[in-house]
């Protein structure tokens, strides 16, 4: 189970108020007891947008409203702001897991008519749980996100390097190479070494830095988040850092990543220094560094990003599932989303047959 699904990571947001009614995320969590018992629940949220979520449906969102349907309030299980694929639907481990699946897709069903809403939604779930929804009349939904796997003989960076031609290999080393000749080094800080009260502050600037720099970006997480998280979590944060070797105090950039299991999982980017090729080591090449070192086997380093294809993260399909409550709208969108599907399972079976080419802008960046 990932540490997002965790109880201390999940009621950070609340207790950080970054949800709650006024930003539209109200949690609405089902418990299933047994003989008093808990056996199974679900991170849900009653949502009157769709922002946060990284399965978009602003599409639909206006089809609706064209159709003179309402979309908004919906329901979404999902952990908020987190694109990271693994189980939604929460179960005992000595009871009927099929059968509690069940249970819990049909609660959903029944709140979006209890409470009159839209739809509902299970995002970034895992193959069983897609399955038990689709059984009850759920829409299933494909997307694509790049995820590093270690390969069967790899046991080092240079093992990774192998998988390359000549030429990409070359091209990785030298963006490895011109992060070192500009005076940076990268490392990671992780368990006690997360203490100090001025690298939680640090952690926050470096998420703003990011989100405060585009148009499009939105700071859903606040300075109370980070602080919950690094005074609960450091047994699974790992936070990168790069710095100036003669100036070991000041930080340039960073990523905030965690680790459970077997995984590591990128999630937070920011620089507050320009430097050539430094987003790819900090985010990619560190974190495979990592992998190696701490005997992990995959890495998730985030949505969206082909350019994270010629570094060795192979196309994966993602999956959600969608529950409809207007029969006429739900028969429109299953024809879309079939397309789609194929669609999807085009583009990764076009990318595992074809020739990956570092392009003009990664050696810009």
């Amino acid at each position: 189970m990932s540490p997002f699904v965790e109880w201390r990571f999940l009621s950070a947001f609340e207790q950080a108020r970054t949800l709650g009614h006024s930003a539209g995320w109200i949690p609405q969590i089902p418990l299933v007891r047994r003989a008093g018992r808990l056996v199974a629940a679900a991170p849900l949220y009653v949502k009157f947008h769709s922002h946060g979520e990284f399965v978009f449906d602003f599409a639909w969102a206006d089809f609706a409203n064209r159709h003179g349907l309402r979309y908004y309030p919906k329901l979404l299980t999902a952990v908020p702001f987190t694109p990271v694929t693994g189980r939604r639907l929460l179960t005992h481990p000595a009871e009927d897991h099929r059968a509690l699946l069940e249970v819990l897709g049909k609660i959903l069903v029944e709140l979006c008519a209890h409470l009159e809403l839209s739809s509902a939604h299970v995002n970034f779930a895992l193959d069983d749980e897609i399955d038990a929804l689709v059984a009850i009349g759920f829409i299933e939904r494909y997307d694509v996100q790049y995820h590093w796997r270690r390969g069967p003989q790899e046991r080092s960076f240079d093992d990774y390097l192998q998988r390359f031609t000549s030429k990409k290999r070359n091209q990785i080393k030298r963006e490895r190479r011109t992060v070192a000749e500009q005076g940076l080094e990268i490392l990671t800080l992780s368990g006690d070494a997360l203490a100090e009260p001025a690298l939680f502050e640090l952690a926050y600037r470096i998420y703003r830095s990011t989100v405060d720099k585009f148009a499009w970006g939105r700071r859903y997480l606040n300075h109370d988040l980070f602080k919950i998280w690094f005074d609960r979590m450091r047994d699974q944060i790992l936070f990168v850092v790069a710095r100036p070797v003669d100036r070991k105090d000041e930080v340039v950039a960073g990523a905030i990543n965690f680790a459970k299991g077997r995984r590591l999982y990128g999630r937070y980017w920011g620089a507050l220094v320009e430097a050539r090729f430094l987003h790819f080591n900090v985010c990619y090449y560190h974190g495979i560094e990592q992998c190696f070192a701490r005997g992990l086997d995959v890495f998730e380093p985030g949505a969206q990003g082909e350019h994270k294809r010629v570094r060795g993260f192979a196309p994966t399909l993602v999956k959600s599932a969608h529950y409809i409550r207007d029969a006429s709208f739900r028969e429109v969108l299953s024809h879309h989303l079939a397309a789609e599907r194929r669609m999807m399972v085009d583009r990764i079976d076009a990318q595992e047959d074809g020739e990956d080419h570092f392009g003009a802008d990664a050696s810009s960046m």
